[in-house]
């Protein structure tokens, strides 16, 4: 039993010497790392070797603090060592850009210029594209906060740049081509119209390129030439956005389709209310202004202006039933139903009353002058004065036409003369003159 004990007291202590020389023992994987001589932190990818000592490596918190160890001292020399796996921005940073790579960035860009990705990203090395490397310097280096830091807010003697798309006098959004028609070749000969660059043989204002073809940059050229060359350059720059604008309201408008005869009607939308002849006018008056809205703010104006002629008819409708003493909706189909019958049975009475007066005038009095021209354009009255004169129709609405224009001169303060024909004699003259002034047509003091 005593041997037995011994044994196995001899096998724990064996074990636990065999465990601490393991643990003395480095592993394979830590053969490469190196650590930090005073606090013996990790420092494999960054470090602060000493020039003056020999073995001595401090990392970035014991040197920045000033640690002393041996026969160092804090004012020795000192030499960076990166590992080659040190991130400059933390390694929350995306992309995960080393130390070397941020170096071999900005070597690049020193190099080969700001915008030349390509070469850049060739020389920070082959896992970094183009792409990836501007938006790692513009994010970091512009707009983080080493550009912030760097780059003052208003830079003196700063080139302007006349062709950033934002709405400069030479930015390309202004000379954007179209899209190409939709128009075949045969269309395109008859037009002149070149679909690849979206221009025509003939265009607007054709000489406008002869402002700048014969403009030269001279180094001897003084002031006042310089801002003469920059006035040419302008002009022609508002005759292209004259152009560009005439060219964006062919497209809108769908002229070039309906001058070739082929303006297709889309059968996806819904049809079209139909216009009306004031409308038509209306339109045909305000096409000048076309060329300050889109079409769709046109077709929306003339919708909203029917819309409010609708409206205001209908307002009066219900206005008419007010007066009426119609209050609600349903009185109002009753009331319009008896207005019909009132109006039909009015029309009828009228028809038969001037059926019954032709008959009667072609067997009585009106059977002298009933086939004369300017008959149906007299009333019954006066039907029965140009048969009791003997006047035919042409010569009475003579004779009305100009004693109604004389006494509307007199009342307005022109003096006027008797313009009365020659057979108009004093009897005819007084007769008429007393019909009219029955009938309302001018004032008693004249006659």
């Amino acid at each position: 039993m005593r041997s037995r004990g011994r044994a196995g007291r001899g096998l724990v202590v064996g074990n636990r010497a065999s465990q601490q020389q393991q643990l003395r023992r480095p592993k394979m994987a830590d053969l490469g790392k190196k650590y930090c001589v005073y606090c013996l932190a990790d420092v494999t990818n960054l470090r602060l070797r000493c020039t003056e000592c020999q073995d001595i490596e401090l990392c970035t918190e014991c040197f920045s603090a000033g640690a002393e160890i041996g026969n160092h001292r804090r004012w020795h020399g000192y030499q960076l060592v990166d590992g080659g796996r040190f991130t400059l921005w933390g390694p929350e940073a995306e992309g995960g850009w080393t130390s070397r790579e941020e170096q071999l960035l900005l070597d690049a860009i020193e190099q080969f210029g700001f915008g030349n990705w390509e070469d850049m990203a060739a020389h920070v090395g082959a896992n970094r594209t183009p792409q990836e490397v501007m938006e790692h310097y513009v994010s970091m280096y512009i707009h983080g906060n080493l550009g912030k830091a760097c780059i003052p807010d208003s830079i003196p003697n700063r080139v302007t740049d006349h062709t950033c798309p934002t709405g400069g006098p030479l930015s390309p959004s202004l000379t954007t081509p179209l899209p190409p028609l939709d128009i075949t070749v045969q269309e395109q000969q008859q037009l002149g119209y070149m679909p690849l660059r979206d221009d025509y043989e003939i265009e607007y204002d054709q000489d406008a390129e002869t402002l700048i073809s014969g403009l030269s940059v001279n180094y001897d050229d003084d002031d006042v030439e310089v801002e003469l060359k920059e006035c040419c350059v302008d002009m022609y720059v508002r005759k292209l956005k004259e152009r560009q604008r005439r060219k964006s309201i062919a497209r809108e408008y769908n002229l070039v389709p309906g001058f070739l005869g082929k303006d297709k009607k889309d059968k996806d939308k819904p049809a079209k209310r139909k216009i009306s002849k004031e409308e038509k006018e209306l339109r045909s008056k305000l096409r000048p202004l076309y060329q300050f809205m889109s079409n769709k703010e046109i077709e929306d104006f003339f919708e909203n202006m029917h819309k409010e002629r609708m409206l205001r008819a209908k307002l009066r409708e219900l206005q008419r039933y007010r007066r009426n003493g119609i209050t609600k909706m349903e009185e109002s189909a009753e009331y319009e139903a008896a207005r019909h019958k009132r109006e039909k049975r009015k029309e009828n009475k009228n028809t038969a009353s001037s059926k019954r007066g032709r008959e009667d005038g072609k067997d009585g009095e009106f059977a002298a002058i009933e086939n004369l021209p300017g008959f149906e354009l007299l009333s019954d009255r006066e039907k029965v004065l140009c048969s009791s004169l003997n006047l035919s129709p042409t010569r009475y609405l003579t004779v009305k036409t100009i004693i109604i224009k004389d006494h509307l001169q007199k009342r307005q303060g022109i003096p006027s003369k008797s313009r009365l024909p020659s057979y108009l004699d004093k009897v005819l003259k007084k007769r008429i003159l007393n019909f009219l002034t029955e009938s309302g047509w001018i004032s008693r003091d004249a006659s």
